[in-house]
């Protein structure tokens, strides 16, 4: 059961002025951004990570510098989880998009949403989703089913793969919040996903440390596809 944590990219100065970045160059993290970069790196550095794959965008590469300071990683930049293509809606105030007649198509029937000479949601969720199957499926065969590997890329893609693992209709994608810096966690069997936490930025992450090795098995126990029926019994 490999596990994988999403990362969405610190504060960026679009953030701050209310503007759609969407793939817009130049867009760099803030002050603020840069502060939870830091403090992501800290959070995590006690757990292995087999892999980092981040978004070619420069806000996402500068969220996961701190966290590779130090560690024998270089990031794999996929196109794949870049942000959506908000074609003629990039760049622009957010107030002003608010008052365009997509607006409400975006909010609530998102899968039939498509940007104007960009991309629409719905093939945005398709291409995130199987790049993040296929890095998955690649790392398991690596560094077997305990591997734990981040992927740093944007609200709404981190927004569809949760919806995916969630098993939701991407028209609910809108019910769940992704905050700057914050990170999801979802472990991959070979049968389903699990969401083990949403949208956290601050909790206690030992629950992504391996365990501890208990002298020699004479053979390794697979991780259950199956969920604990009355629920689990945490971390202690």
């Amino acid at each position: 059961m490999t596990t994988l944590i999403l990362l969405r990219h610190g504060r960026s100065s679009a953030n701050t002025a209310g503007v759609l970045a969407g793939r817009s160059p130049g867009v760099e993290l803030d002050d603020t951004g840069r502060g939870q970069a830091a403090a992501l790196a800290e959070r995590l550095a006690q757990v292995p990570l087999a892999a980092v794959v981040t978004s070619p965008l420069e806000r996402c590469r500068q969220t996961v510098a701190p966290l590779l300071a130090g560690r024998e990683l270089t990031a794999l930049v996929d196109d794949d989880l870049a942000e959506v293509d908000y074609g003629d809606w990039t760049g622009r105030e957010i107030r002003a998009l608010v008052k365009e007649p997509l607006w409400k198509v975006v909010q609530q029937h998102p899968s039939a949403a498509v940007f104007p000479g960009g991309e629409g949601l719905a093939a945005m969720s398709a291409r995130s989703v199987a790049a993040v199957r296929a890095h998955d499926a690649k790392l398991t065969a690596e560094h077997g089913p305990g591997a734990v590997w981040l992927a740093c890329s944007h609200g709404d893609v981190i927004k569809a793969v949760l919806a995916d693992a969630l098993g939701v209709h991407l028209d609910g994608f809108q019910r769940i919040m992704v905050d700057p810096c914050s990170i999801s966690v979802v472990h991959y069997t070979d049968t389903r996903p699990f969401v083990a936490r949403m949208n956290d930025t601050g909790g206690d992450v030992r629950g992504l440390l391996p365990p501890p090795k208990k002298g020699l098995r004479k053979r390794p126990t697979s991780p259950s596809s199956d969920a604990v029926v009355g629920g689990s019994t945490g971390v202690v």
